[in-house]
């Protein structure tokens, strides 16, 4: 098992949360922690390791704000699903485009940016879920 997380402590309290979510997770899980190389981790975790990618909202975040552009995060995208062909995973990520349209344009292009990496690894995927209340919507079917 290989755990590849995403979070960069930032603040305190995100500091905190991450302390937390290491401190839950299973000592035989190896943890990688990559906010910004996401393929070199998926690269580098042993073929037959069971892969969780914790998460794409946060993986997408750090590269916006170290000024990555929509083509190049979407490329991004495009090569990890590509490395991921045929392995064992999960891919946790946010749906952030439900709600009302962001007052600002890094807002609406983190959405619109985030959206498009979500779309690319579901309709790869094998099976995608939207979790709401505590339930699970199977999207798999969904045209």
């Amino acid at each position: 098992m290989t755990f590849i997380a995403t979070a960069i402590a930032g603040d305190g309290e995100m500091a905190e949360r991450i302390r937390r979510h290491r401190e839950a997770r299973p000592a035989a899980w190896r943890t990688v922690e990559a906010p910004l190389d996401l393929l070199g981790a998926v690269q580098a975790a042993a073929g037959g390791d069971f892969v969780v990618i914790d998460c794409l909202t946060l993986w997408v975040s750090n590269l916006l704000g170290q000024g990555a552009t929509a083509i190049q995060m979407e490329a991004a995208a495009d090569g990890i699903v590509e490395a991921l062909e045929g392995r064992r995973c999960v891919v946790v990520t946010n749906e952030v485009g439900l709600g009302i349209v962001p007052v600002n344009e890094l807002a609406r292009q983190f959405r619109d940016v985030l959206g498009s990496v979500n779309a690319r690894f579901a309709v790869s995927a094998e099976r995608a879920l939207l979790m709401v209340a505590g339930r699970a919507l199977d999207l798999t079917a969904v045209e």
